[in-house]
């Protein structure tokens, strides 16, 4: 079995740029800058028949290189927060790649992921923070704001949970 998502990965500087943004909210678990992608579908765990089909699968969307710009911040889990993120700021070219992603995937079998996609990029996990920490780090951090980026590939990528976080692996890369 293996587990799949897949991702847009971000130039260097701008994870690095992220990475500063840590700290001060007690139970929190920062992302490292190699870990930070914005996802564009979780597939999660698959057999290696399976996973073989979706790279297939994967390598039939077809969209062209687009610019994205990160903007915002916020959390999920409104009562009680679990993962604070950095926003994508919205734009038309991701949201026809995530829906050619989920339709490709979808004609292989696999079931629609069934959650609204909200792209980000997770910051850190959360374990009960104090809510006021929480509120502090989003309010300094409203106007977070990132040079608009080439997106010119996305990447089926591989995670391998450890008690030091996910790793992550490249599979496969797909150009737009």
């Amino acid at each position: 079995m293996i587990r799949l998502f897949v991702a847009l990965t971000l130039p260097e500087i701008l994870k690095q740029r992220l990475s500063l943004l840590g700290g001060g909210v007690p139970g929190a678990r920062w992302i490292s800058p190699e870990q930070m992608h914005v996802t564009v579908r979780f597939i999660g765990e698959v057999d290696n028949a399976v996973a073989a089909d979706i790279a297939d699968a994967l390598d039939q969307v077809h969209v062209p290189a687009f610019d994205l710009r990160l903007q915002g911040v916020g959390q999920f889990g409104d009562r009680k927060p679990h993962s604070l993120w950095a926003g994508v700021e919205k734009a038309e070219p991701l949201t026809r790649l995530h829906p050619k992603v989920d339709g490709a995937l979808q004609r292989i079998g696999l079931k629609p992921e069934g959650r609204r996609y909200t792209p980000h990029v997770t910051l850190a996990r959360l374990k009960r923070p104090p809510r006021e920490a929480v509120a502090e780090f989003l309010n300094r951090h409203a106007l977070l704001t990132s040079e608009p980026f080439r997106v010119d590939q996305f990447t089926l990528f591989s995670s391998t949970l450890s008690s030091e976080g996910s790793r992550y692996r490249a599979e496969a890369v797909y150009p737009l």
